[in-house]
C-alpha cells in the first residue's frame, strides 16, 4: 500500500506539471512511462495489448501512441494524437480555435494517408480491419461548457475521430488509486513499447496468422 501511494503521488505530481505548464512534451513522458494512465482509453480493460509510442508512417506522419483491439472481427488500430492539456479549443465566437482543427485535420490525413497507401497498412501493422482514431486535447471545463458539447456531438455524428479531454488521465490515476486491482492488465504493461518493436510484436502474435491472409 505504501508503494502505491508512493507511486499515485509521484505520478500525481509529475500530471499537475504537465497540465501547469501546459505541456505536451511533459505530458508525453508521463504518458509512455505510465500505461496505466490510458486506462479509460482503452475499450477492453483486461488481456489489453501493449501499446506503442511514436510510430511513424510515410515521410511526415506520425502518431503519439497506437495499439490493437485483437477483436474477433478483425484486427482494430487505435491511434491517439496527444496535445496540450490545455490547449484553446474556442474562440470567443464559440468557432473551433486553429489548434483543434489543425490537430483534427492531422488524424484525417493519417487516414487519408492509409486510403491511398494500403501496403503500408500491412507493412506496419501486420494487418488492419480499421482503425480507430482518439484525439486528446484541452481541459474538461471548456468541454464541458454548452456550445462545446452542441460542437461535439455533432462532430461525433460526422467523423470517426473521437475526442477526449486530457483529464481521462487523471480519471485514471484516481480509478489507480481506489481500485489497483483493476488494473492487472495494464501492470503487465507497465510502459509503451518503441515503435522499433511494433514489426516484432505482430510477427510473433498467432492471432495475425489468418488475419494477414485475408487483409
Amino acid at each position: 500500500m505504501v508503494q502505491l501511494l508512493m507511486n499515485y503521488k509521484l505520478i500525481k505530481n509529475e500530471l499537475d506539471e504537465a497540465f501547469y505548464s501546459n505541456s505536451e512534451t511533459k505530458l508525453l513522458k508521463i504518458l509512455k512511462n505510465n500505461s496505466i494512465l490510458f486506462y479509460q482509453l482503452y475499450s477492453r480493460k483486461y488481456g489489453i495489448q501493449p501499446n506503442f509510442s511514436e510510430v511513424s508512417f510515410g515521410d511526415k506522419y506520425r502518431c503519439d501512441f497506437a495499439w490493437l483491439n485483437d477483436n474477433s472481427d478483425g484486427p482494430e488500430w487505435v491511434l491517439v494524437e496527444i496535445e496540450k492539456p490545455k490547449m484553446k479549443l474556442f474562440t470567443k465566437k464559440h468557432e473551433p480555435t486553429a489548434d483543434l482543427n489543425h490537430a483534427i485535420e492531422q488524424l484525417k490525413s493519417w487516414g487519408r494517408y492509409f486510403d491511398h497507401n494500403p501496403g503500408e497498412k500491412k507493412r506496419i501493422f501486420g494487418a488492419v480491419a480499421r482503425f480507430k482514431y482518439i484525439l486528446v486535447a484541452g481541459h474538461h471545463e471548456e468541454w464541458a461548457q454548452e456550445y462545446a458539447k452542441e460542437w461535439r456531438i455533432q462532430h461525433n455524428k460526422d467523423t470517426k475521430i473521437e475526442i477526449r479531454s486530457s483529464d481521462v488521465f487523471y480519471r485514471a490515476l484516481e480509478l489507480f488509486n481506489k481500485r489497483e486491482d483493476e488494473f492487472w492488465s495494464f501492470k503487465e504493461h507497465p510502459k509503451s513499447l518503441t515503435h522499433s518493436k511494433l514489426e516484432d510484436y505482430w510477427m510473433n502474435y498467432s492471432y495475425f496468422n489468418s488475419w494477414r491472409t485475408i487483409l
